[in-house]
């Protein structure tokens, strides 16, 4: 079902403190209307506004499309796919492989069953009632992890972009999954073009100035941390249907994705966020500052750096996003896909 309730509170990047330098608490001119209006201005330039969130939705994939129409999708991403099957297998065994052997080996001792534990026989030697000494070798798994992909389903991406970017997901999902490695699939969008029933609304209360974020969230659920990804790669294929991918205002996407993350138990979390470039929303870019939306985002991502211990990076479809994030890769094309994909997993695990 759609959840109109949409947004957590958890994390809030509104607490910007304004420029202490346009405030004197001693000073007379506080009351200067033209220092009242700078002030404000400047105040509502820092804050990160969103006008209504009433119309905002979040949506699992499946109840976005038919059935039959998301198989359909699906099948379309196949055929796609299948140029790259050798590529895909290749890429998934070496990915495999390497965060495999990236598992320490340790060994339990003094067991009474397993291997005959040599080092341990001059004790029995010396006193025969000592009982052999046994070991097994253990496999000491790398943190319990959790992966989100936080995929922007935008219009720019629609065509090459956006089926780079499922065939990332459903690599990865697929991979991770077999590595014991829990993988959420995100996607973020806008329900229409041109603010939807949120810019109806702020005409009707007579345009106020400096509305903030001034459209209608989409934010789709493809695949759940605990679904496994047989039961929910159809949903993959939707990303392809033209009709979804509208808008990307990727800052409160960010924060969407790291509400959820944060309550899961797995030890270490990461958000991967697989992207075009900026976030661009006409309706709110035409009422709010020029840098609105790409400042929000670049505020929220350095919260994440600095101040959690949840890990983000981003793969730039064909762009390059290092100027948002700290951690960033650029891939041009499919061909490129699975050595960029098998150095940069291998290092980040």
């Amino acid at each position: 079902e759609v959840d109109q309730n949409s947004f957590e509170t958890e994390f809030d990047l509104n607490d910007v403190k304004m420029d202490e330098s346009l405030v004197d608490p001693s000073s007379e001119s506080n009351n200067n209307p033209k220092i009242i209006e700078r002030r404000n201005y400047q105040s509502s330039r820092n804050l990160y506004k969103i006008y209504t969130e009433e119309f905002d939705e979040i949506a699992k994939a499946e109840k976005l499309e038919t059935n039959e129409e998301i198989i359909r999708l699906r099948k379309n991403l196949d055929q796609q796919l299948t140029g790259f099957q050798n590529v895909i297998a290749k890429l998934a065994n070496k990915l495999q492989r390497k965060l495999l052997a990236k598992q320490n080996r340790s060994w339990q001792f003094d067991l009474e069953e397993g291997l005959l534990d040599s080092s341990r026989l001059t004790r029995v030697i010396i006193d025969p009632f000592n009982p052999l000494s046994f070991k097994k070798e253990k496999n000491t798994e790398f943190k319990d992890t959790i992966v989100t992909l936080l995929i922007d389903n935008s219009g720019s991406m629609r065509g090459r972009p956006i089926t780079i970017a499922a065939i990332c997901a459903d690599i990865l999902s697929r991979t991770l999954e077999r590595c014991s490695v829990k993988v959420e699939i995100l996607g973020f969008t806008t329900k229409n073009w041109k603010g939807g029933k949120s810019r109806e609304k702020w005409n009707l209360n007579n345009k106020p100035t400096n509305p903030g974020r001034l459209n209608d969230l989409r934010h789709i659920i493809y695949k759940s941390a605990d679904s496994p990804w047989r039961q929910s790669k159809k949903n993959i294929g939707l990303m392809l249907k033209e009709g979804i991918l509208k808008e990307n205002i990727d800052g409160e996407a960010i924060k969407w994705a790291l509400n959820r993350i944060k309550k899961r138990k797995e030890e270490r979390k990461i958000i991967m966020v697989i992207s075009d470039g900026a976030p661009v929303d006409d309706s709110t870019l035409s009422t709010n500052p020029g840098d609105y939306l790409e400042k929000n985002l670049k505020q929220t991502v350095k919260f994440i750096e600095d101040k959690s211990n949840i890990e983000i990076l981003a793969i730039g479809i064909g762009h390059d996003v290092s100027r948002y994030y700290s951690k960033a890769i650029k891939i041009a094309d499919v061909q490129e896909l699975g050595d960029v994909m098998i150095e940069q997993l291998g290092n980040l695990f």
